[in-house]
């Protein structure tokens, strides 16, 4: 009886070294990043709560070993070069092994690519390209105003020509061609040629002033200043903006117009110099 009973006064003190043993290692990270410069590594670094081995997971598909002996100091350094990721931001998970080989995993954590990244799986890339050919033929709507008459009009501007940037977001200007079909209007179709530059401001994504020259196919020719303003991003692809633009024809004020439209910016499909 003596024995049953401390039995049941030792159960607790059983139970609490038997948890103990499984209390999770934490971790904190002290680097986790992608080099800018050539070629791109990820560079990790972090203590843990106590003594483990480590590996990491990056994007649910690559694994590596960090620390193969037990260490409180692990740190990895990755080329991420043939790697192939399907978003810019890369998420990934460190799993340790304590000294009784019990394992854990983090919380996921992520890093940012210093690069878009080429989306070569099939499904991703089937998925890229539907959705991104439907936007990229998508007009976008324009309310133009003419001697002081509305008009609706639907407009379609294709970056042509991009040239690269520090920045990894927007490229430092491109070149693009569009056309406008104005709706009962007694001009309705117009086609340009245009210069846009990029300036990533905070709290929205970007300011872009431009100048484009146009024609109108009936000896209506002149010249439309502008000024854009993307708002945010849609799957990280697609800016959505705002644009007011003035247009002059030389010599006749009469027909001078403005528009305000709103719109998807993408360069994806654009061709890049830099």
């Amino acid at each position: 009886m003596k024995s049953i009973f401390l039995a049941i006064l030792l159960l607790p003190g059983l139970f609490s070294t038997a948890f103990s043993q499984r209390d999770s290692i934490e971790i904190y990270l002290i680097d986790a990043y992608a080099t800018m410069e050539l070629p791109h590594t990820f560079k990790l670094s972090f203590y843990t709560s106590k003594e483990c081995k480590s590996r990491i997971i990056l994007d649910d598909q690559y694994e590596y070993n960090i620390s193969d002996s037990l260490t409180e100091l692990h740190n990895k350094l990755i080329d991420l070069t043939n790697l192939d990721f399907g978003n810019k931001v890369v998420p990934f998970v460190i799993v340790t092994e304590d000294s009784a080989g019990n394992e854990f995993t983090s919380e996921t954590f992520d890093f940012d690519l210093p690069y878009e990244p080429e989306i070569n799986r099939g499904s991703n890339l089937l998925q890229l390209c539907l959705f991104g050919g439907a936007i990229f033929l998508l007009p976008y709507p324009n309310l133009v105003v003419i001697d002081g008459k509305k008009y609706f009009s639907l407009t379609k501007d294709i970056p042509i020509l991009s040239f690269r940037s520090h920045s990894l977001n927007y490229p430092g200007s491109y070149i693009s061609i569009e056309y406008s079909y104005i709706f009962n209007a007694n001009l309705k179709n117009y086609l340009r040629l245009g210069y846009k530059q990029f300036y990533e401001v905070p709290a929205i994504r970007y300011l872009s002033p431009g100048v484009t020259a146009y024609t109108n196919f009936s000896g209506g020719n002149g010249i439309g200043v502008e000024l854009s303003a993307g708002l945010f991003t849609i799957e990280n692809t697609f800016t959505l903006f705002t644009r007011y633009r003035y247009n002059l024809k030389p010599g006749s004020s009469k027909e001078n117009f403005y528009e305000v439209s709103l719109g998807l910016y993408s360069g994806f499909f654009s061709f890049y110099l830099n």
